[in-house]
């Protein structure tokens, strides 16, 4: 059976009232809902809540579901108008460069550090999944719905309702400010010129 099939047949079943049909919506799309929350929201105490926040709204709300999109797009855009609403709430800005000292970055010369030097692959996946989470709400959504879930432009115009140029100008500028950030912090004379 193909995704969109099974995806109406556990909406029917949901409707219906079949529990272990919502299970399985939630084990087949907790990691899209983690990953946007996880990447809006800075706060890691209300990040839990927010991901219970989502999927209850997607129970609430699945008898509406018309199919026009995919299943994983309705869901990561509730999940994405969630966290804005979240984000509006707590007045945290959500778009703009903020600079590194509003970021907590130190670019002092005497602090770079070469990339060679750290230990390993995960310690490098770890210093860009920070360098992501310092980006501002807008941007870590493009970059994690783009290259995480790997979504296509049209399926992310969809999640947050903008214009497929503005998402790639959004990725353009999230790439440019991540490259930015991170050559500033990691990058020796031996390795940039």
């Amino acid at each position: 059976m193909d995704d969109k099939g099974r995806s109406e047949r556990l909406i029917a079943g949901i409707v219906s009232g079949k529990a272990d049909d919502f299970e399985a919506i939630i084990q087949d799309y907790q990691r899209l809902v983690s990953h946007m929350v996880f990447r809006m929201v800075d706060n890691s105490a209300d990040r839990e809540d927010l991901c219970q926040e989502v999927f209850v709204k997607v129970y609430r709300n699945l008898g509406s579901f018309q199919a026009k999109s995919k299943l994983s797009t309705w869901i990561a855009r509730i999940a994405y108008n969630t966290c804005i609403n979240y984000l509006e709430k707590k007045r945290v800005p959500l778009y703009g460069d903020m600079s590194a000292e509003e970021k907590g970055i130190d670019d002092e010369p005497g602090n770079l550090i070469s990339p060679l030097e750290s230990a390993g692959r995960a310690e490098v996946g770890s210093i860009v999944r920070k360098a992501i989470n310092q980006l501002p709400p807008q941007y870590r959504t493009v970059v994690t719905l783009f290259h995480l879930e790997q979504m296509n432009y049209q399926e992310i115009s969809q999640v947050m309702e903008l214009p497929e140029g503005t998402l790639k100008s959004h990725l353009f500028r999230a790439r440019k400010l991540l490259k930015s950030r991170l050559s500033a912090r990691y990058c020796q004379e031996d390795l940039c010129h």
